[in-house]
């Protein structure tokens, strides 16, 4: 049995119509009306094959024990097949419901949402540490000794408790509580502030990239791993290497160090301990030889460690390391999960910088805010930026806060925390708004005052003396998919204002297809597939039997930039006709025109090769 516990400010559902031809609850015509809850805890539930009584007991008592802990006060129970692929028989599952339901009646005031009814529902999770709960009853998990309850930083549940107000802060320096600022003509920045303040997480629809990540086959679901886990596909995965090596080159040339460190670390080292206390995360934990490990949510302890073991001195400061984890693992609860918005691994370009005083940290923080800035701007992807800062070094910093708020030129979010909940001082984000008005974080930079003293890193100052550094975290983009999921968003956006929905040139999986009028032509289009004039260029050929039409819509359908069609009339003339999705335009030009047209849009871009078969007739479908 698969549960997630959401503890809401306000629930609702409506029985919309049968899922089910045989096996479904009936509900009266009367009783299909809009129900409504508020302060309630809904327990989302999937019987799994092989459930049975001392399943629902033990849900039971897991629910209570719950449902006092938020002192909600009263529960709906929801039965909802997507939380598990093995399901149970809807007539082994409808007498476990309602002896669950009876079990949950006995100590609170209980409601059930029918079984085998498609529902429309919404919920308003309250978005304190406890509001959202999974937990997995028996099943392939089923063990003798009970399951040790899941550890929650101390940071985590100090960000529940503190004390922020959130404001906008406008380009002319002013400063006015989000409540009262005058949106119009922000409405991303009011969704985005709306976001951040009631902290609703969870989606009430499926996020539009996932349908284009499967429909483009660049992403899909792993179902023989975690959920948040996800196999990359040909297409996919040259978008991802692109991204990838083009941020690597970029931290490079600002001069980070690139080093390589383990995923996996113990959690009794003394420093680490202290260190997951202090960041805002869950983490995934295995064992070995009887220690406890945990699998790294970034590259901090791997930099922080080779950072303690080196010899330093204040001539090399700022000292930057940067590594690409492949990969970084956060054990985000299950109704957080989010396609490419919100998963458990990820790739993550990590920079830590280190510098000797605070004046040197806001010029490094200050350089880093432009290549965020100019990393999101150069991608086409639209965002709005919060900056997050402790009171006192607020009110000594608000000319600095200020030009950085002016550099982008329109408002941005701003919270002031009263006391610290984590190690750092101030940080930014720069965030995507997505098609059901949710943010996630593109880019952020953070203050570290805590870590260099935790870890005991040090520098020669020019007096001889050893001394902590403050450490600056950067990520460039905080995570490869989030760049993904942004970009299929905007596309997903795009569609629905009737744009043209398109990746950038650089990033198309093929960025020019041959399209033979007829298969007399396809002799020719292989000739100028495999000319010279295609260089550095992602190119295939529809070789397949099928009408010139279709392929021109497959070739829409799969966003190619440039369509060229090779007919009679090219063979002719070396000419190839070619449509410009971008513009619209239909232009004849010569395959060196072609190539030299997409590397010069392309320039100062990396390049990959597309691992697929250069003809769509010997790809698989996947």
């Amino acid at each position: 049995m698969r549960l997630l516990q959401l503890h809401c400010d306000h629930a609702a559902y409506k029985a919309e119509k049968k899922a089910l031809k045989k096996g479904f609850e009936e509900v009266p015509i009367e009783q299909r009306k809009r129900h409504e809850y508020r302060n309630v805890l809904v327990v989302f539930v999937s019987l799994e094959a092989g459930d049975g009584s001392a399943e629902v007991k033990q849900a039971s008592q897991a629910i209570q024990k719950h449902f006092a802990e938020v002192k909600a006060e009263r529960i709906l129970l929801y039965p909802y097949a997507h939380l598990s692929s093995h399901l149970a028989s809807p007539s082994d599952a409808v007498p476990l419901l309602g002896e669950l339901h009876a079990h949950l009646k006995a100590f609170a005031d209980c409601d059930q949402s029918p079984f085998g009814w498609y529902k429309s529902f919404e919920v308003q999770c309250k978005g304190h540490p406890l509001s959202e709960l999974s937990k997995t009853i028996g099943g392939d998990t089923r063990v003798s000794a009970p399951k040790k309850e899941e550890e929650v930083s101390t940071s985590l549940k100090q960000e529940a408790d503190v004390k922020s107000r959130f404001f906008i802060f406008s380009p002319d320096g002013k400063l006015i509580p989000a409540s009262e600022f005058n949106y119009s003509g922000h409405e991303h920045l009011k969704r985005f502030a709306d976001y951040e303040i009631k902290k609703v997480r969870t989606y009430a629809q499926e996020p539009p990239h996932i349908r284009l990540m499967k429909e483009h086959q660049l992403v899909d679901y792993e179902p023989a791993s975690d959920s948040g886990h996800f196999r990359w596909l040909p297409n996919g995965l040259v978008i991802k290497r692109l991204l990838e090596r083009y941020v690597t080159r970029l931290l490079v040339d600002y001069g980070a160090m690139q080093v390589e460190t383990p995923i996996m670390y113990d959690y009794a080292h003394p420093a680490l301990k202290k260190y997951l206390h202090r960041f805002p995360a869950r983490q995934y934990t295995v064992k070995s030889d009887n220690k406890d490990f945990f699998l790294r949510f970034s590259a901090c302890f791997g930099q922080f460690l080779a950072m303690h073991d080196a010899t330093i001195t204040y001539k090399h400061l700022p000292l930057r390391f940067y590594e690409l984890t492949h990969y970084s693992f956060r054990r985000e609860q299950s109704g957080e999960l989010a396609g490419l918005k919100r998963l458990r691994a990820f790739s993550m370009p990590d920079m830590h910088s280190l510098v000797s005083h605070l004046d040197m940290a806001k010029e490094e923080f200050e350089r880093q805010y432009h290549l965020c800035m100019n990393w999101n701007l150069d991608l086409g992807i639209p965002f709005e930026t919060a900056f997050r800062a402790q009171k006192d070094f607020f009110e000594s910093n608000k000319e600095w806060y200020r030009r950085m708020v002016e550099k982008i030129g329109k408002p941005m979010l701003f919270e002031i925390f009263d006391e610290r909940y984590a190690y750092f001082i101030t940080k930014f984000e720069m965030n995507f708004v997505d098609n059901a008005h949710k943010a996630s974080g593109l880019s952020t930079v953070q203050i570290d005052v805590e870590n260099g003293k935790t870890f005991d890193i040090t520098f020669i100052d020019a007096k001889g003396r050893k001394q902590h550094p403050l450490i600056l975290h950067a990520s460039i983009p905080g995570a490869i998919e989030r760049v993904v999921f942004a970009l299929l968003e905007q596309a997903a956006r795009h569609i629905r204002e009737g744009k043209t929905p398109m990746l950038p040139l650089w990033l198309a999986p093929t960025q020019v297809r041959l399209i033979p009028v007829s298969d007399k032509h396809v002799e020719y289009g292989t000739k100028v597939l495999q000319s010279k004039a295609f260089d550095r260029v992602r190119i295939d050929l529809d070789d397949r039997s099928e009408t010139l039409q279709k392929k021109v819509r497959d070739a829409e359908r799969d966003w190619v930039p440039y369509v060229a069609v090779v007919g009679d009339q090219e063979m002719a003339s070396q000419q190839l006709a070619v449509r410009v999705r971008s513009t619209k335009a239909r232009e004849m030009l010569s395959a060196d025109q072609l190539g030299n047209l997409v590397r010069d849009e392309c320039f100062n871009k990396p390049f990959e090769p597309l691992s697929l078969h250069s003809s769509l007739s010997k790809r698989p479908t996947f």
